[in-house]
């Protein structure tokens, strides 16, 4: 039950039964509440429109005896001493008027109804409302009374109500009440059982690309994709997303193990040189090339800071903010150290700094240099210069240079190009793939393309 009353479907249909119920309640209100006030007014109208035709009859010298009241409709005529001068027929109790009597009391000694020196008289033009109840055949109901003062012909202040029934009202708003009352229910079931049905049909391709997942995480095959909804929606664009996550990660899984391999197999040479050579020493001590295997523990160890270096790199390692690095002294200080290289590295510096890390830095340098002596005849040229926000360090050689169709492969791990070169002269083939990751985590990029010598010219551009 819970796990039901948890799921998307059933909160999106509460929600909406919810704001569907307190919209209709508000709405059921008002409606009552208008219904309510146009039936009142509409009594206010009736009895008013009573209460002026009988006033004008009063102010016309009609005599209080004469005047037809009627039985349907209650009247009653008070005088300012409260006195009931005239009440319609049947009227049997009364509230809500001036007087709660309802028998007419006679005319004072020495007043002739009948008699008109006056003249007319003058009717209030509007009339004053308020409620009451009248008992009319014995039954008693409530009513909306209407009063207009009238002087009569003979100048004599008196009032007249006339009542209007409220039943209509009543009868009206209770209808109306019920109604909404038995069919609020209906429409609310309604409204939660197509939220429901249209949210249960919009989340079917959730809960696919939920299976597909969960059988992609059950059986570790990252080959697999979820399915892609034809629709141009949300979903659409989850199940889209997930797919280019997936490959992504594919890619990523699939570097990994080819570097594990690679690293498994450019290890397992020097090692077993190593191993080789030691075991021969302890047999023959005569025949230990020490020369040899101290060459293999810097090889090894050379491999070993690559492989740790890219490690970190992998892990998202980032340069940390310090002190700029003077890429012209960074040089200078790099080359001043290569005495003795088969090959002679010129070169031309202008001051310029960079933010990162200064040992990466000249990581980067001496993986170009290296590479650049690797394959250079007679010389490798060192260019730093400044470009406003980027400082370019340049390294070129005037060996055979790079085939534009390997310009990037040579970037990636563990390619040599030359494969028929020893792996003692060539390296493991990760100095090119370690500097373009400094690079890219420094903010810059690396590229080669062809040197005006001939060979090969590295390009480093890193943000000022």
């Amino acid at each position: 039950m819970g796990k039901v009353f948890g799921s998307v479907r059933a909160r999106a249909a509460l929600g909406a039964t919810v704001v569907v119920a307190v919209a209709l309640v508000a709405a059921g209100l008002a409606v009552l509440a208008v219904l309510r006030s146009n039936l009142a007014d509409r009594a206010e109208v009736d009895a008013g429109a009573t209460a002026r035709a009988v006033a004008s009859k009063v102010a016309g010298g009609v005599p209080y005896q004469e005047l037809d009241l009627g039985d349907d409709t209650p009247v009653q005529i008070v005088d300012e001493d409260h006195r009931v001068r005239a009440v319609s027929d049947d009227l049997q109790a009364v509230t809500g008027t001036g007087s709660s009597s309802v028998r007419p009391v006679p005319a004072p000694p020495g007043e002739d109804d009948g008699d008109d020196d006056g003249g007319a008289g003058e009717v209030s033009p509007t009339p004053e409302y308020s409620a009451g109840t009248a008992r009319i055949d014995d039954s008693t109901a409530e009513y909306r009374w209407a009063a207009l003062e009238v002087t009569d012909a003979r100048g004599e202040d008196v009032t007249v109500y006339a009542g209007a029934p409220l039943a209509t009202e009543r009868g009206a708003v209770a209808t109306v009440r019920q109604a909404m009352l038995l069919g609020l229910p209906l429409l609310l079931v309604v409204v939660a059982a197509v939220t429901w049905l249209v949210t249960r049909r919009a989340l079917r391709p959730v809960e696919g690309i939920r299976r597909e997942m969960a059988a992609i995480t059950a059986s570790a095959d990252l080959s697999r994709r979820v399915p892609e909804p034809a629709s141009h929606d949300e979903v659409a664009a989850l199940a889209r997303t997930t797919n280019e996550t997936l490959t992504a990660l594919e890619a990523s899984v699939e570097r990994q193990r080819a570097f594990v391999a690679d690293a498994s197999h450019e290890l397992r040479s020097p090692v077993a040189s190593l191993r080789t050579q030691l075991e021969v020493g302890a047999a023959h001590p005569e025949l230990l090339d020490l020369d040899g295997a101290v060459e293999d523990v810097v090889r090894l160890q050379r491999l070993a800071a690559d492989l740790l270096l890219l490690a970190r790199l992998d892990a998202g390692e980032r340069p940390t903010g310090g002190t700029p690095v003077a890429l012209d002294a960074l040089v200078r200080e790099e080359l001043a150290q290569r005495v003795g290289d088969r090959v002679p590295v010129r070169d031309e510096t202008a001051p310029v700094a960079v933010p990162g890390s200064r040992g990466q830095l000249a990581r980067v340098l001496g993986n170009l240099v290296d590479n650049a002596q690797r394959h250079a005849r007679g010389g490798v040229r060192v260019t730093v210069r400044d470009e406003g926000r980027w400082a370019v360090l340049e390294v070129a050689d005037d060996g055979e240079g790079v085939p534009e169709a390997e310009r990037e492969r040579i970037f990636e791990r563990f390619v040599r190009l030359d494969d028929a070169r020893s792996r003692e002269d060539g390296g493991a083939g990760l100095g090119l793939a370690i500097a373009r990751d400094v690079a890219v985590r420094h903010g810059g990029t690396l590229a080669v393309r062809a040197a005006p010598e001939g060979g090969a010219l590295f390009e480093l551009r890193l943000p000022t």
